[in-house]
């Protein structure tokens, strides 16, 4: 198969063959190059659609062209562009190979900007695809987000929504301390919004309590609030369990308030109470239970 590419170098037009097989597939290390057929230093490199329009630009520090292996660039910075030539994505790494199949894969710490959205995500592999323009992994992901790291077994960008999905067991680590576990979060970036939002059962962990909630969470990292959605379960060290739903936590002016409006149970060794809603600092380890208060002492 050859795909046709446009490739600028002292402003002579080429079309170069990638007949490369992907089933052997080898990562060449930056010891290892020495057996090259070719070398390009300040490589870059257009490809087109059928339609001719100008679906990436590639710029490279170094190109390296094998006999056995796909294509290798070091320092390389690609951007993606929309159907109206707008950029789309702008994607930077130290290193990636180009597949027969027109994907670019990234490999090591990759710096994406979206629209003006800027992303950092480590990972051992990252696929571009130039058809689709999605870019996705299928891997172990750290993605730096806003005030936070975020540890997944996998993501998917859609470039047309500004969305991403984080796949498999997650672990967001905030750097307020807290930390949450949940699994498949959809972030999205759309707008200028920063959410981050689940359906799936998720634990958040601060240092003097343990939140579990039954139907997910919608994270808002603009304004350091966090929904935990459905039935809520508060464990404090001491023992004490508070029951609740849709529960607000407001990380907002670097404090740590719960709340809720909705039917709340307090649980200790001699209190048994139940509210129509609670507000709890965290910090302070002060609660106030509001509403059609009923308590028993035991």
């Amino acid at each position: 198969m050859v795909i046709a590419l446009w490739l600028f170098r002292d402003n002579i037009v080429a079309i170069y063959p990638f007949q490369k097989d992907n089933k052997q597939l080898e990562i060449i290390k930056d010891e290892d190059i020495t057996s090259y057929l070719e070398k390009i230093d300040g490589f870059s490199l257009k490809e087109y659609s059928n339609e001719d329009l100008l679906l990436h630009y590639i710029k490279a520090e170094t190109y390296y062209n094998f006999k056995d292996s796909p294509v290798l660039l070091l320092n390389l910075k690609v951007t993606q562009y929309d159907e109206t030539g707008q950029e789309n994505h702008i994607l930077k790494s130290n290193r990636a190979n180009i597949l027969d199949s027109g994907e670019i894969l990234f490999s090591g710490e990759v710096n994406i900007l979206s629209r003006g959205v800027y992303h950092e995500i480590e990972t051992e592999s990252l696929v571009v695809d130039s058809k689709t323009k999605q870019i996705s992994s299928d891997k172990d992901v750290i993605y730096s987000g806003e005030n936070a790291k975020i540890f997944a077994q996998g993501m998917w960008i859609n470039n047309a929504a500004e969305t991403m999905l984080l796949e498999g067991d997650i672990r967001i680590e905030q750097e307020s301390g807290p930390i949450i576990n949940t699994k498949d979060l959809n972030i999205n970036l759309a707008d200028g919004e920063k959410r981050y939002q689940t359906k799936e059962k998720s634990t958040y962990l601060s240092k003097d309590n343990t939140i579990h909630s039954e139907q997910g969470m919608d994270l808002d990292m603009k304004a350091n609030l966090t929904r935990l959605l459905g039935k809520v379960e508060i464990l404090q060290k001491s023992g004490t369990k508070i029951l609740s739903h849709d529960l607000v936590v407001d990380q907002s002016h670097d404090g740590e308030v719960y709340r809720s409006n909705k039917p709340t149970n307090y649980q200790s060794e001699t209190l048994n109470i139940k509210s129509q809603g609670m507000y709890y600092n965290a910090v302070s380890q002060k609660i106030e239970l509001m509403g059609g208060v009923v308590g028993r002492y035991e």
